[in-house]
């Protein structure tokens, strides 16, 4: 069932916004195909990468698969949220390259990678408070303030690193990426609890549904009593820590923090969440689909790479991905209106 029927009464437009999820909440046969159509895409994608490559469902493969796409997992949950509430943000890549590059300058200079990390946080949480008033205090189109705050965070990475790599050869900053939880890979353990975190915030909590809402119907969430300004801004602070700390751990992976890493990861993101299911018109869709896009898009990567495919017809690839997502979303919603 769509997150989007989660919605409470006293919170939800009135309207016709009202009555598209009324009609969410009972799904007829189309509904149903374009909200699981995705899942036998997944399945059909891992068949053709088994035959392919006999390798692919390997366990070793798979760790790396999932290990390898925990950053940008974590930054796609993050845009999840985003274009849920009507808006996205272009500023994740510079904002995740920020976050490596202050994680491994501050543990350089002190020997702490916890204070790293910490410093990290703080610098994305500051990306995201800026994303936020320049968005819903001053109503400046989301796209273009994020575009522009993209520019000014990298500029901030650069002068902050003077332009070269931070190397850091402690052992103890690579723990975060490379240590195991139960035996499982850390980077994989906090995307799966970040996913579910963030799954139970959407479609659980009153804020989750606040934010559908929003997306749904700015000017009529306004008259209907909620903080539309404060909800705005919010998902913007929080998909400045997610971008942040993906980039620690990426960070702590590598050994290395630089400030000229990240330059598709938003194109990625934003792949991720619409190939899952998720509306750019925002007031609709799921963390789940975000989950499921992120596999897919994984799963094609690990394709490529296994076929030699050169890195150039891979940027094609994913292109064409995002277009045709976006062209059955628009057909999607024109069937329903």
């Amino acid at each position: 069932m769509s997150q989007s029927t989660e919605t409470s009464p006293t919170e939800v437009p009135t309207g016709p916004d009202a009555t598209a999820i009324e009609v969410d909440a009972s799904p007829g046969r189309s509904q149903l195909l374009s909200r699981f159509s995705m899942i036998a895409v997944l399945i059909a994608l891992i068949i053709l990468a088994s035959i392919l490559y006999p390798g692919f469902l390997a366990p070793e493969n798979v760790r790396d698969i999932l290990v390898q796409n925990a950053a940008v997992g974590i930054i796609a949950l993050g845009m999840t949220f985003v274009i849920i509430s009507g808006g996205f943000d272009l500023s994740v890549g510079a904002t995740y390259a920020l976050g490596a590059t202050v994680s491994a300058g501050v543990t350089l200079s002190t020997g702490q990678p916890a204070l790293g990390i910490l410093a990290a946080l703080a610098a994305g949480g500051v990306c995201g408070v800026v994303n936020g008033i320049l968005v819903a205090v001053l109503r400046i189109n989301p796209f273009v303030a994020t575009l522009g705050s993209a520019s000014i965070i990298s500029g901030i990475a650069y002068i902050y690193s003077k332009s070269a790599p931070f190397i850091v050869a402690d052992p103890s900053f690579k723990v975060l990426a490379t240590s195991r939880t139960a035996g499982i890979p850390t980077p994989i353990v906090i995307l799966a609890v970040t996913f579910v975190v963030g799954g139970v915030l959407l479609a659980a909590t009153r804020y989750g549904r606040n934010v559908y809402a929003v997306g749904g119907n700015h000017e009529a969430s306004w008259l209907s009593g909620l903080r539309v300004p404060r909800i705005t801004a919010s998902v913007y602070v929080m998909t400045g820590l997610l971008a942040a700390f993906a980039g620690t751990i990426d960070a702590s992976r590598l050994g290395v923090g630089q400030a000229d890493v990240g330059a598709s990861l938003a194109l990625d993101a934003i792949a991720i969440v619409i190939v899952g299911g998720t509306s750019l018109r925002g007031g609709e869709g799921a963390v789940w689909r975000s989950a499921v896009g992120l596999l897919i898009f994984a799963t094609l990567t690990n394709l490529f790479y296994s076929l030699n495919l050169s890195q150039n017809w891979q940027l094609i690839a994913k292109g064409t991905i995002v277009l045709i997502a976006v062209a059955l979303d628009s057909y999607s919603r024109s069937r329903r209106s």
